[in-house]
């Protein structure tokens, strides 16, 4: 099977590039590579690889920024994934592409399911929900795979920014009203991996059926809660620690404005993924583990 990985630099495109590889030939493309800002460039691209699975881990995640960069955000994750859906088709590849929790306005006092309906209250995730809508209009078989709160030991991420904050402040205030589920970046990869064989071979029999599936960690916390575990976890693993942190405060969204509205319920269920694919969620705080092992 030869694979055509998008957003390969990125913190879950760079897990996706190891997992992948059992399954085929995987050509890992980077922003240089592929230009997402010019949607129609990807056609050649696709074209000439002619894929039989597409995974697209590239996207436009900087949150805040997208308020003030809305055609940019809308070009890259919805135009964009649009045409690797088009040229998909075309191909007879499988598409995997990922979306977020942040296509919901967290106003549920339940973990959402995939039949919920949307109401994305920022920029990003309205261009997240119209890249998942632009997919599906093509007819081209597809997986959405909408995560959470995603971290992991390489690129931008809530993780790593704590540890730096952690080693330069002695105190750090962090939003503790806003509720989801922390999902490590390695272990999206490896469900990814797990859930194309599956449904490849689900096309070559005639029985595949296209959807949108939740993938996070199992689990509950905050944004305070999942800091105050990253800060006691790496202490503990490392024994001679150079953080300066002495105090983790907790705080309301209220008292840290931001550009971008966050949901602020956003767990999502994973029972439908656990019941078509077999994939089983770690819990977040044992990812979170592993994660700080392998640092």
């Amino acid at each position: 099977m030869k694979i055509l990985l998008f957003g390969s630099q990125g913190q879950v495109g760079w897990e996706l590039a190891r997992s992948l590889l059992p399954l085929g030939d995987v050509v890992a493309l980077a922003r240089e590579d592929a230009d997402f800002s010019q949607p129609e460039s990807l056609r050649a691209v696709v074209r000439s690889h002619q894929p039989d699975l597409i995974v697209n881990a590239a996207a436009y995640t900087a949150v805040d920024k997208a308020e003030s960069e809305e055609a940019l955000a809308f070009t890259i994750n919805a135009t964009a994934p649009g045409v690797l859906a088009e040229e998909a088709k075309r191909c007879g590849a499988l598409l995997i592409h990922y979306s977020t929790d942040y296509v919901f306005d967290g106003t549920l006092d339940r973990p959402y399911v995939e039949t919920d309906t949307p109401n994305p209250q920022s920029v990003y995730g309205r261009s997240k929900l119209a890249g998942e809508q632009a997919i599906a209009a093509t007819g081209a078989d597809h997986l959405i795979l909408r995560t959470s709160w995603v971290y992991g030991a390489r690129g931008h991420n809530f993780m790593r920014t704590i540890l730096r904050l952690a080693a330069e402040r002695e105190v750090l205030r962090i939003v503790a009203d806003q509720t989801g589920a922390p999902t490590w970046s390695r272990w999206i990869a490896d469900a990814t991996a797990h859930v194309a064989r599956s449904a490849k071979q689900r096309v070559l029999e005639g029985i595949f059926s296209s959807g949108v599936y939740h993938l996070s960690c199992s689990g509950v916390t905050t944004w305070y809660g999942f800091a105050s575990t990253i800060v006691q976890k790496h202490q503990s693993v490392f024994r001679a620690s150079t953080l300066s942190v002495r105090e983790i405060a907790p705080i309301a969204t209220i008292d840290y404005p931001l550009p971008a509205s966050r949901p602020a319920f956003s767990l999502l269920d994973n029972g439908k993924l656990m019941q078509d694919y077999q994939v089983f969620s770690p819990s977040w705080d044992d990812a979170l583990t592993l994660c700080v092992l392998g640092e």
